[in-house]
């Protein structure tokens, strides 16, 4: 199975939570692969721009150059504005950022790590786990 990390479960690994380091170490054992969406990538680079930490920093770019971080395609961005207007029209919003990382992993046939549950239970297609809150 290949991953996608969300924004906050990047967080997660940057404070060096034990319990998804764990979770991540035993889904590498079992063959499972990693990948960063771009828009995670942006997230997570603008934060640490705005509250610079050099310790965070090594720990993300370590990350990132390990797992790599994907490619936005064109037809991204037209799924994505049709997961827009599905939502919209059941009288849900969800932030651009999480719409992209949706069309991005739908895209992708990736399954999102996220604590964000809500924020894409409600998008057709997608596949998400929560190792923080399970």
């Amino acid at each position: 199975m290949i991953y996608a990390f969300d924004t906050n479960t990047l967080i997660f690994l940057l404070n060096n939570d034990k319990k998804v380091m764990e979770r991540r170490d035993i889904s590498i054992l079992v063959g499972d692969r990693f990948i960063i969406p771009p828009v995670v990538d942006y997230e997570i680079q603008r934060g640490l721009l705005y509250r610079p930490s050099p310790r965070k920093e090594k720990i993300y770019f370590a990350l990132r150059n390990h797992y790599g971080v994907g490619f936005v395609e064109p037809e991204m961005w037209v799924k994505s504005a049709h997961i827009y207007v599905e939502l919209r029209k059941k009288g849900f919003t969800v932030t651009d950022g999480d719409v992209f990382i949706a069309a991005y992993c739908i895209l992708n046939d990736y399954t999102l790590i996220t604590r964000n549950v809500k924020d894409f239970e409600n998008i057709e297609g997608m596949k998400f786990v929560n190792w923080i809150d399970s």
